[in-house]
């Protein structure tokens, strides 16, 4: 039995009826790290007090005198692996990038928190986009993360790090977080699952942000009923966190899962605009045989229009730079990071701000910055700015009145399989088309989750394809509970 590749429900079992400990659990993952991750670089950093967690939960389930398997929770002694934007106290949090290259967390994110709280156990921490910028995990100051079914190919960014770890068997579940996709693209990529929950289902406590009004914490997994175990160790309302709310009905009963309750009379919705120009015919037909399996089980299929969904890319990079230049303004090279040294020739106040942003930052993120302080700026924030909000509020409109009609939302989640590394780096526009059909969700502020749906053949290479669910605000349980079904009929065909 290759422990590492157990579900946690699977492992979870497995640790409360004592046929295996969390030690050697834990071990197996750190095993197929030090094979795989030479090649994969999922992880930045993996952390040495790992086992010495795992001894400590095998001494809990020792000494604890009743039936384990009650009164455990699911994630008790789980190996996890964690993006490196989460702060773990005590841990260095990088978010991908050299402004923050030595910043050591001073306190758990909430998620974090709640983890510690199951008996979690914290893997290491895993490479990004820098500040969670990009669609590839090209943009980590500390290099890219690869494919593991491909590694001339991308794993999906801004989560890459996280999707690559659960795809390749070096952790049982991951976190990452999610502004545009960046959950559920590299999640599609990497053919696993991953959710984003509804805006505020999650706290965002103790994450380094990117753009405060869309991005969200979200689970990745296997399964979909990983996921599912996840997502209900981390929801909930925070007092830190404004925003944070309790989703109705997101409790799980006995057993850490729901059950399913099937597909037939479920009405799912087609968006006739998320398949045409640009879409992968490989990946369509894909999706495609995804849906007519989905029907044959009893649901009931029918085209729907969004008819603002040509605007969501548009309006989500002018929506998230002009965010992203007010969130990272706080990294001033004074309070954060240590770029600042004589090399850089500082003379000034000025200079700390302009050198250490210059060499502290990346590519990505100067072009995110100019494009917000741009977009803000007098004479052009009506224009841009305004303009792009009544249009977001048009998408989630769209959303609304087709949520009338059907109770979840079906299509691609990318319009192609992973690319080549480098493919794109040289083309902005064509990188940020990679997230051409999730960007929507998070201006809407809605859940949406993506679960593999099946594989296409790229110049030798057999790679994932991702189908992708979404549906109304707070009905994270519905979605899990849709994609549970789903799940079970594409690993039955």
């Amino acid at each position: 039995m290759e422990l590492n590749k157990l579900t946690i429900e699977q492992a979870g079992e497995g640790i409360r009826k004592k046929d295996f400990s969390s030690v050697e659990l834990v071990s197996a993952c750190r095993d197929a790290i030090a094979r795989r991750d030479g090649t994969i670089h999922a992880y930045l950093e993996v952390f040495d007090d790992a086992l010495t967690e795992a001894r400590a939960r095998d001494k809990e389930i020792a000494a604890y005198g009743g039936d384990a398997r009650r009164a455990m929770p699911p994630l008790f002694g789980i190996p996890i692996a964690i993006k490196d934007n989460i702060l773990i106290q005590g841990k260095l949090c990088t978010a991908g990038s050299r402004m923050l290259a030595d910043y050591t967390a001073s306190y758990d994110a909430t998620v974090i928190a709640r983890l510690k709280k199951q008996g979690a156990i914290f893997l290491g921490r895993t490479n990004m986009d820098e500040f969670a910028m990009g669609s590839s995990t090209e943009n980590s100051a500390f290099g890219p993360t690869k494919n593991p079914h491909d590694p001339g190919r991308v794993p999906g960014g801004s989560s890459g790090g996280s999707a690559a770890a659960v795809a390749a068997d070096m952790c049982l579940g991951a976190l990452g977080s999610d502004t545009g996709g960046s959950i559920r693209q590299p999640a599609a990529f990497c053919g696993i699952v991953g959710m984003k929950p509804t805006y505020g289902g999650v706290s965002r406590h103790g994450v380094i942000p990117m753009a405060a009004s869309l991005y969200q914490i979200g689970p990745m997994a296997r399964t979909v009923a990983d996921t599912e175990i996840l997502f209900h160790a981390i929801a909930g309302q925070d007092p830190h966190d404004a925003v944070s709310m309790e989703i109705t009905n997101h409790n799980p009963p006995a057993g850490g899962h729901t059950t399913s309750a099937g597909l037939k009379g479920v009405r799912v919705g087609l968006p006739r605009e998320y398949f045409g120009t640009g879409l992968s015919p490989a990946v369509e037909q894909a999706i495609r045989s995804a849906i007519k399996v989905m029907e044959d089980a009893g649901a009931v299929v029918r085209e729907i229009s969004l008819p603002h969904a040509s605007l969501a890319l548009p309006t989500y990079y002018i929506v998230v730079p002009s965010e992203v230049s007010a969130d990272l303004a706080r990294f001033d090279g004074i309070r954060y990071g240590g770029i600042r040294n004589k090399e850089l020739g500082i003379r000034n106040l000025y200079d700390i701000y302009a050198q250490t942003r210059a060499a502290g930052f990346g590519p990505e993120v100067k072009r995110r910055i100019m494009l917000g302080v741009y977009a803000l700026s007098a004479g052009y924030y009506d224009a841009y700015y305004v303009k792009a909000q009544k249009v977001r509020t048009l998408i989630k409109e769209d959303f609304e009145n087709a949520f009338e009609d059907v109770d979840v939302i079906a299509g691609p989640t990318t319009p192609t399989p992973a690319f080549r590394i480098g493919e794109r780096r040289s083309n902005p526009l064509e990188m940020y088309l990679a997230d051409i059909y999730t960007v929507a969700v998070n201006l809407a502020g809605l859940p949406a989750l993506s679960l593999p749906a099946g594989f296409t053949e790229q110049e030798g290479s057999r790679l994932p394809v991702g189908l992708h669910l979404i549906a109304p605000r707070r009905a994270d349980q519905r979605l899990f509970d849709i994609a549970r079904a789903v799940e079970a009929l594409l690993l039955a065909r």
